[in-house]
């Protein structure tokens, strides 16, 4: 997978904006195929709203955008924290009312949208940021909006890239979204034949989704104990923690207080949980 290798810089630094912006002035950009991905550009084809909104967060280059400008779309917005490919793109498409094109942190985004477009986005973003992605997520899509794009189905010695599997990804989305569609790509380029999921999941508008801060975990073991205590409270539909076990996801029918949270782990003086604010 030597296509798809970025790290330039020291990959234990913070993949924040200055990473990033790095890649593209070294033009290590080894993720971009240079054009729209095949599984994506066929599921784009299939859609008969024209109108809908459209995001595609961490847009880099975005020849996705580019090909949902020729087939008539005309409401899709592009983020991406580096400034370099945002300013090409302001440049290529600044005479197009059809697209809006943002820098910024999507994680800082206010907005709802239809259809989400994941293209090399999730798997920029560190492990430790998957809940709070799945949580940033159900925010910004209207009540029938679709997630639909490509994951990866394999892991990676180093990243980014960051890899994971079906089993991995069906806990992290369970709840929150509805799985129409997570299977092998029948119609990767040929580099990552066999490597990744097409994915297209639906909001689930009937639940609410949380994201706290946790204190005091600091071992595996105890992750699971916690995670098993508040899931069961009634009304919980899912929890997923963090892998550094800073984070923790809640997904529930109703609202649940976080008093209530906190006196179910309260077992231990060390464990903290506070919700984490839009």
């Amino acid at each position: 997978m030597e296509d798809i290798k970025c790290c330039v810089v020291s990959c234990d630094k913070p993949l924040d904006a200055a990473y990033w912006e790095a890649q593209y002035e070294a033009k290590t950009t080894g993720w971009d195929l240079g054009k729209v991905s095949p599984p994506i550009q066929t599921y784009v084809d299939t859609i008969i709203n024209k109108n809908c909104s459209i995001l595609i967060p961490g847009c880099g280059n975005s020849y996705e955008a580019e090909y949902l400008l020729e087939q008539g779309f005309t409401n899709s917005t592009l983020i991406d924290i580096a400034p370099t490919p945002v300013a090409v793109l302001k440049e290529k498409f600044k005479n197009n009312s059809n697209i809006q094109i943002i820098l910024g942190d999507f994680f800082e985004h206010q907005g709802k949208y239809d259809l989400i477009i994941e293209q090399t986005f999730f798997c920029a973003l560190p492990p430790t940021m998957r809940q709070k992605y799945v949580w940033k997520m159900h925010q910004l899509f209207s009540d029938e909006g679709i997630l639909a794009g490509l994951l990866f189905n394999r892991t990676f010695e180093s990243g980014p890239p960051f890899g994971g599997s079906k089993e991995e990804y069906e806990l992290l989305f369970k709840g929150a979204f509805d799985f129409l569609k997570m299977n092998v790509s029948e119609n990767s380029i040929a580099p990552r034949a066999n490597s990744e999921l097409f994915i297209e999941l639906k909001k689930n508008n009937q639940v609410i989704v949380n994201l706290y801060e946790f204190e005091g975990i600091t071992c595996s073991g105890c992750m699971e104990t916690i995670t098993k205590k508040l899931t069961a409270i009634e009304e919980i539909l899912n929890v997923s923690m963090s892998s550094n076990f800073a984070e923790v996801l809640i997904v529930s029918k109703n609202e649940i207080a976080v008093e209530i949270l906190q006196q179910v782990i309260s077992y231990d003086a060390k464990y903290k949980i506070k919700k984490i604010n839009t």
